[in-house]
């Protein structure tokens, strides 16, 4: 994994990042795993109002990168606002869990062998008034997981977009990635988060596992056309201690209008193996057994065939009480967990 940590206003985030690249010979836009078309560009461009009026500052970032680079900024705009919705990324899992004594979020990524070179682990603090945060991402500007200085931590993963009589269901706005990083530089708790991604305009598919220090932990579930809010569920009288998602909606709002026969890298047996996990032990859960769930010591969640070009290509858990970190940067089968401080 890359290690990156920036200080300064997101301009200047933007600009020492493309141009340290650059120093190098790295040039972004000729490392992009897909071709930025002219679709990418026009979907990019519908979105840009989004961003202008409620995320300038990635923007700024952005340009600071592009005059890094000294590429075309609508070509950045084009790859960081076009992905998770063109084409979709079907992979990871995720889980919270407040049971008293423990207090925890973690996520397995699973992405392609072929790019966990190019995985990062970066650090902002920020000179503008954004709140500091520690994330991890398979990309660059967008976060796929993270905490902040307050304590809100979000974990995404990605849903095939759904589809209902007029198609594919896909409109401008900001994607998971995007949306990820805006709650970890606005938002202090969940149900704030929660309060933005209400009124936030949203174009691809994805669940976020949400947990703050407060304590409390929920799932959104969310596309163009629906959210839906899953808390901790009621079991009898005692309320049950986590919430867990992986690729598919399981609200009984959203689930109706997911694609059949997609290839969700198994994500119906990780989400049974995460649920079932946890109905039994989330009551008891301590550190080590998070770790073990994401190790695949519970069943099924990391054990994927590297032949095959997919694996879990980082785990991390974020222990929110005692404002820790732990990361494994590779498959945690294999890697150990490493631990550090929160922002």
């Amino acid at each position: 994994m890359i290690h990156e940590r920036f200080q300064g206003n997101h301009y200047e985030c933007g600009l020492r990042f493309g141009s340290s690249l650059a120093e190098y010979g790295n040039y972004i836009l000729e490392q992009i795993p897909f071709p930025v078309t002219e679709e990418r560009i026009q979907f990019a461009a519908a979105c840009l109002p989004s961003y202008e009026k409620y995320f300038p500052e990635i923007l700024e970032e952005i340009q600071g990168i592009a005059e890094g680079q000294k590429c075309p900024e609508e070509k950045l705009q084009a790859v960081l606002f076009s992905m998770y919705a063109m084409p979709p990324a079907c992979q990871c899992s995720c889980f919270a869990v407040a049971n008293g004594a423990e207090l925890l979020l973690g996520r397995n990524s699973d992405f392609l062998t072929e790019l966990e070179d190019c995985n990062r682990n970066v650090q902002y603090r920020f000179s503008d008034g954004a709140l500091a945060f520690q994330g991890n991402t398979t990309s660059f500007v967008q976060m796929e997981d993270g905490v902040n200085e307050k304590g809100l931590a979000v974990g995404l993963t990605s849903v095939y977009p759904p589809s209902d009589a007029s198609g594919v269901l896909v409109s401008p706005g900001l994607n998971a990635g995007l949306l990820l990083r805006f709650f970890l530089e606005k938002c202090r708790t969940v149900e704030e988060a929660l309060g933005w991604l209400e009124k936030l305009p949203v174009s691809s598919a994805q669940t976020f596992t949400f947990a703050d220090a407060k304590g409390k932990i929920v799932v959104s579930e969310c596309f163009s056309g629906g959210r839906q809010v899953v808390r901790p569920e009621k079991e009898g009288r005692k309320e049950r201690l986590f919430v867990c998602a992986t690729n598919l909606f399981h609200s009984k709002k959203l689930k109706r209008f997911q694609q059949p026969d997609i290839d969700s890298w198994e994500a119906e047996p990780r989400y049974q193996t995460m649920r079932r996990t946890l109905e039994a032990e989330a009551g008891q859960m301590r550190l080590s057994d998070a770790f073990d769930l994401l190790a695949g010591k519970k069943g099924f969640l990391c054990q994927y065939d590297r032949a095959t070009g997919k694996d879990t290509v980082w785990s991390v858990v974020y222990d929110l009480k005692r404002r820790r970190i732990y990361r494994a940067e590779g498959n945690p089968s294999r890697c150990g967990f490493v631990e550090e401080e929160m922002p």
